[in-house]
């Protein structure tokens, strides 16, 4: 029998972070750093909104796009935050998590020969899903020394006529890293100069620590070209709920919401209801969580300072990104040996491309009791390496 598997689905790897943590559940009382979501309950109004609309019997579709409602409270969200004015009708999509939205911009977008820049480290679903719409990946690796910001020199050399994509998240998934407004407006001018389109990821975008975020797209001439991502999982603590959204141009939401159609018909009809009471009443619990994992990141990077452990500050999102290259062994030999040694599960950074290699990720998501414990145990780890 002929083997039907796609070509190039086989060349795909399979995710990096959950390779390793086949590897984690097989060993008893390791503790975890390694996962991305929030260890706070979705806050229980929010809860209670899902419960009353089952209650209420609305368990049948809503429309392709999303509800009415919450469409319209996803625009005065983004303008209340991001001064970024959208139409509710027009240039929002509602969508299975902020995962499925990356997927369906790609798949509008993308012809033969395409070329696809992404940013690394990043995210592990954006190469994939590049790959699978029939595009070409190049990567920029960014730069430790830049606090894994993209320079204008970087981006610029990237591009070639066949360039049509930049896919960036700030606040970064591995890194914490941030870009300024003043950053973002010194590769603003190579975008449109090169007719590209920017898919921002930023799902971490009310993350951050030192200052507001600030969305490329409310930049001069960039709204028309940035379809912005963004979703309930991190901020609001809705990882399970699979609820995101995109905002942008109306010819590439609607080929998208097209996509959708088919694929999917809608996003879950109780996460969009919960998802309005989030919007209109979920501020102040974003400033709360944001406080907490702020206490977390201060603890984390007083902890590797004081075991030598290199670190740039990151300014958002809840991770950070050390240095281990000092102790001569790969990302993943580090993380193997310090998950069998101590227990304590963090990911290598090449799960988040091959730029990450001498880094690993650790994630603050997680209660300071733990992070205390498992921190102690990275140290005595670190001393046997020395």
């Amino acid at each position: 029998m002929r083997d039907f598997v796609n070509k190039e689905i086989k060349k795909i790897k399979p995710s990096g972070i959950r390779k390793f943590f086949d590897v984690a559940k097989e060993i008893d009382g390791a503790i975890s750093l390694g996962v991305g979501e929030p260890d706070f309950d979705t806050p229980w109004h929010i809860r209670e909104e899902g419960i009353y609309s089952l209650e209420k019997g609305n368990t049948i579709y809503t429309s392709n796009a999303g509800l009415k409602e919450l469409r319209i409270e996803i625009t005065n969200f983004m303008e209340r935050k991001y001064n970024l004015k959208y139409e509710w009708d027009k240039n929002v999509l509602v969508t299975v998590g902020g995962s499925e939205a990356i997927d369906l911009a790609l798949r509008s977008m993308i012809e033969p020969g395409d070329e696809v820049i992404i940013t690394t480290p990043c995210y592990v679903s954006y190469e994939p899903c590049a790959i699978l719409a029939g595009g070409i990946v190049k990567t920029i690796p960014l730069k430790n020394e830049n606090q894994f910001r993209l320079t204008k020199e970087e981006l610029e050399k990237a591009i070639t006529p066949k360039s049509k994509i930049l896919i960036m998240c700030f606040p970064n998934n591995p890194t914490g890293a941030i870009m300024s407004e003043k950053d973002l407006e010194e590769i603003k001018d190579v975008i449109i100069k090169n007719d590209l389109v920017v898919i921002s990821d930023e799902i971490y975008a009310e993350l951050t620590y030192d200052k507001l975020h600030t969305s490329i797209a409310s930049l001069s001439g960039m709204k028309e070209r940035t379809i912005v991502i963004n979703g309930f999982s991190k901020a609001y603590s809705m990882t399970g709920w699979r609820l995101g959204f995109a905002c942008g141009p109306e010819n590439i939401i609607s080929q998208m919401t097209k996509i959708h159609q088919f694929a999917i018909m809608c996003a879950p009809t109780t996460s969009q209801y919960a998802g309005i009471e989030a919007l209109k009443n979920g501020d102040d619990d974003i400033l709360n969580m944001r406080d907490a994992y702020n206490e977390r990141r201060r603890y984390v990077l007083k902890r590797l300072n004081e075991m030598g452990l290199p670190c740039f500050e990151p300014k958002g999102a809840f991770y950070v990104f050390p240095d281990i290259r000092k102790f001569g062994l790969s990302s993943e030999e580090f993380c193997l040996k310090l998950l069998k040694e101590e227990k304590v599960v963090v990911v290598p950074g090449t799960a988040f491309g091959e730029s990450g290699e001498g880094f690993v990720r650790i994630s603050y998501a997680y209660s300071l009791n733990d992070l205390k414990n498992a921190l102690a145990r990275v140290e005595n780890f670190i001393k046997k390496l020395k």
